[in-house]
């Protein structure tokens, strides 16, 4: 199997899923009641896409930056306050952090230099770091309901940049 969508209320990361570590690309757990993964999960070698929405994360497993296929990450809707460095893969592409309880973010998310899509709408951000200047491939930004009071200089300057939430 490729995909493998699971929401029937767990709380602790099924170990059968190991079983398709040769093939599954694709994980959802959202809608669980889940609040870690396990240290293993690089072991989903062809792992690509990981959406853990909706569970009980209070901060963004640093276990997801040992994944090296894991391109798009979504985090939507937890109780996260905390996205260490460790957590962010370099070859990242989408991360989508909407509505948890970020205050900041982590310098190394200038490393992301792929990312395209970063959703970060109803967060507390007071700011964006300005290593983001580096993520020059970003075409879309969600930023509205967070604490910012303006934008960064170098965030109009992103020649890739056609979406900006901003409220």
């Amino acid at each position: 199997s490729r995909r493998l969508k699971l929401a029937c209320g767990l709380e602790t990361f099924p170990a059968e899923i190991f079983e398709l570590a040769d093939t599954l690309e694709v994980l959802d757990l959202s809608g669980n009641a889940l609040s870690a993964l396990p240290d293993d999960l690089p072991r989903l070698h062809k792992l690509r896409i990981l959406f853990c929405s909706d569970n009980r994360f209070t901060v963004l497993p640093e276990v997801l930056g040992r994944c090296p296929q894991l391109d798009m990450v979504g985090f939507k809707a937890n109780r996260i306050h905390a996205v260490p460095a460790a957590s962010l893969p370099a070859g990242l592409r989408w991360l989508i952090l909407t509505d948890n309880d970020i205050a900041e973010l982590p310098a190394s998310i200038g490393h992301c230099t792929g990312m395209q899509k970063l959703m970060l709408a109803g967060n507390r951000l007071h700011s964006l770091p300005p290593e983001m200047a580096a993520c020059t491939r970003l075409e879309l930004l969600r930023i509205a309901a967070n604490c910012l009071t303006e934008l960064p200089a170098w965030l109009l300057d992103l020649p890739r940049l056609s979406w900006l939430a901003y409220a």
